[in-house]
């Protein structure tokens, strides 16, 4: 019973009541925190992550409201705002965001009034990393074009599948980049403009970019031409090797490289920082990640042409970088350079990329210092990322108690012998049991599309996976197998499928067995991936069946893959076998042969090794097979 008398003293406690209430309150509250320690220690930094995530999601759609809905609005805005701050820094030169927005614009006019494009033409790019990949990237944005990043390691047929997968009306090449220029007819054949950033041209109806750039304005062409109408069609298209075959064109929505631009962001970058990036800018990492994530911050970026270990943090130290995007190959070649005394004196505070193995997360820390190192995963077309905001080292994110209102994600069983799903009773999906590898695959909903691939609708439905858990449902398919334990945290186990990861590249194991299958000495090829102690990823191995009465060709072997595939593609090591094996529906059996790998002392089959120096696949001795090892002999 409460009585009306008691209501002063509810009003106006005594000291001594007072105190009771603090106490009962501290209380409840320290016993709050102990049990949120005890039974989810990680809680608040999954509610900061799942709250700071949702901040960034409303302020894209905030800004597409306003007409921001692209990375070149974004980058117009940046300009009006901090039109003298440097953006890039490439080779000794300052570029302002003035400068870069000048610069495209005169591109911009060169290819509006020379090369006759219009909004929604599609138009690839074939260059290496410096300021005019920008320039044209931002150019054609400007034009409203779809502009499509070219591996420039890609050789022969792949660079003509990839430009017409994308239904590319012009080319765009490099300056330097003159590999192709076998192909440049059969593009003219294919009604394909092509265009150098170069002054002149040795081929007749090939176009020039940069003799003209000077002879146009600099002013903007009219606005009304990079105009979107929805923020969910396509900006570009990155090529991924994908799982089989050639390299497939991934479409990238406006929404999506937005969204990439701010994951720098989610890592506690600010506008006062510098990037240093030395990773292609055709990688989705480099371009949106990279690129993208300084014109969100309106930051700088230190532009490489390409990776150098040992020229690494003498640039850092050089430029003030504080921030930098790696795969695990160039952690690891950080950490195999020689000691020194300043290696410890540099700025930089966030490493942001994927790959990096725990052995070498822990040496890096230990010897560079306490660099935040934020490790994801992705990939090109998937829709589904994780971010390991916690730092952890070995896991490449985590699904925190709030995951669920973030992805649609779940980890399948798979049979790696078998490669094929495990199917309950009712020709279901079964969920992978904690601490166990399962396929990784994401639902697609209209949060989480799957935009598929250019000019290939049989690839992009290969990729899905439908009726998993109910009918009707689709499920994105990775192609990765991933672990999560039980307290939430998500590591990477595997590829299945026929691609290995190599160099940082995916490869597809069809393209190269294509390649070498055109030997006239091969019967059969079977490409596949083999771990190397101390390496990222695995190394292309082929095991090849002759044909009758034909000896193996190690120099005209060596010969063929170094003109037809990229390095990170060409087999290091050849197993010749008698007879291939199969499964019953005559599909090559990998998983012994990745097992055995390419030890002389377990294979008696004859062994040979990719050796630069003689320009030859050499017998792979015993000692040979030590030194690649133990890392003497570096590949």
């Amino acid at each position: 019973v409460f009585y009306i008398s008691e209501i002063p003293n509810l009003l106006f406690p005594s000291p001594s009541m007072l105190c009771t209430w603090l106490s009962t309150i501290a209380g409840g509250i320290g016993m709050l925190w102990f049990s949120l320690k005890i039974f989810f220690p990680y809680f608040w930094e999954d509610l900061i992550y799942f709250l700071r995530r949702n901040r960034l999601k409303a302020i894209v759609k905030r800004r597409a409201s306003d007409g921001i809905l692209s990375i070149i609005d974004l980058f117009m805005q940046r300009v009006g705002k901090i039109p003298h701050k440097p953006f890039l820094i490439y080779e000794g030169t300052v570029h302002t965001y003035q400068d870069v927005d000048r610069r495209s614009n005169s591109v911009a006019q060169v290819l509006l009034h020379h090369g006759n494009l219009k909004n929604g033409d599609t138009v690839a790019l074939l260059m290496g990393n410096g300021p005019d990949f920008i320039h044209v990237w931002f150019g054609l944005a400007k034009l409203g074009c779809v502009v499509a990043f070219l591996n420039f390691n890609v050789h022969s047929r792949s660079l003509l599948h990839c430009v017409n997968t994308c239904g590319a009306k012009a080319l765009v090449i490099g300056e330097g980049k003159f590999c192709i220029k076998e192909f440049i007819f059969q593009l003219l054949e294919n009604n394909v403009a092509v265009w150098l950033m170069s002054t002149s041209s040795l081929f007749q109806h090939v176009h020039t970019i940069l003799d003209k750039l000077d002879k146009v304005p600099d002013h903007p062409v009219p606005s009304h031409l990079k105009d979107v109408n929805d923020i969910r069609n396509t900006a570009m298209y990155i090529f991924t090797s994908g799982s089989t075959g050639f390299p497939k064109a991934a479409a990238i929505t406006h929404l999506r490289a937005l969204s990439a631009c701010l994951v720098f962001t989610q890592c506690g970058a600010v506008s006062q920082d510098i990037m240093y990036l030395t990773l292609p800018l055709y990688h989705i990492s480099a371009s949106l990640l990279g690129i993208g994530g300084c014109i969100e911050l309106g930051a700088t970026c230190v532009l490489k042409k390409k990776f150098s270990a040992s020229q690494f943090w003498n640039d850092c130290r050089k430029h003030n970088v504080t921030m930098f995007l790696y795969i695990g190959e160039l952690c690891r070649y950080l950490c195999n350079q020689p000691c020194k005394e300043e290696d410890r004196v540099h700025k930089v505070r966030i490493a942001l990329g994927n790959g990096i193995r725990p052995a070498v997360w822990k040496k890096f820390l230990m010897r560079f210092g306490p660099v935040k190192i934020f490790e994801f995963y992705g990939s090109t077309e998937g829709n589904v990322s994780f971010l390991n905001y916690t730092r952890k080292i070995g896991a490449v994110g985590r699904a925190g108690i709030f995951s669920k209102f973030i992805h649609s994600f779940e980890l399948l069983k798979y049979d790696v012998w078998k490669q094929e799903l495990m199917m309950d009773e009712k020709g279901r999906c079964k969920k992978a049991p904690i601490g166990k590898p399962g396929l990784l695959v994401a639902q697609v909903t209209q949060e989480a599309p799957f935009s598929g691939y250019a000019g290939n609708n049989e690839a992009s439905e290969k990729k899905l996976l439908r009726n998993v858990f109910v009918k009707g449902d689709v499920y994105f398919n990775t192609g990765d197998l991933l672990v999560m334990d039980k307290d939430g945290f998500i590591y990477f186990s595997d590829r299945v499928g026929d691609t290995f990861r190599w160099k940082g590249e995916n490869v597809a194991t069809v393209e190269v067995a294509e390649i070498i299958g055109m030997m006239e000495f091969v019967q059969e090829v079977n490409v596949y991936g083999v771990s190397i102690k101390n390496y990222e990823g695995r190394t292309g191995m082929a095991a090849i069946v002759l044909k009758r009465d034909q000896p193996f060709d190690g120099e005209r072997l060596y010969k063929h893959v170094v003109n037809f595939l990229p390095g990170y593609a060409q087999p290091r090591f050849v197993r010749i076998m008698d007879v291939m094996q199969t499964t019953a529906t005559f599909k090559h059996q990998k998983m012994h042969l990745v097992n055995e790998g390419f030890n002389p002392e377990i294979i008696s089959d004859p062994l040979y090794f990719m050796h630069e120096p003689a320009n030859s696949y050499i017998p792979l001795t015993r000692e040979i097979y030590k030194n690649v090892v133990s890392g003497e002999i570096h590949l």
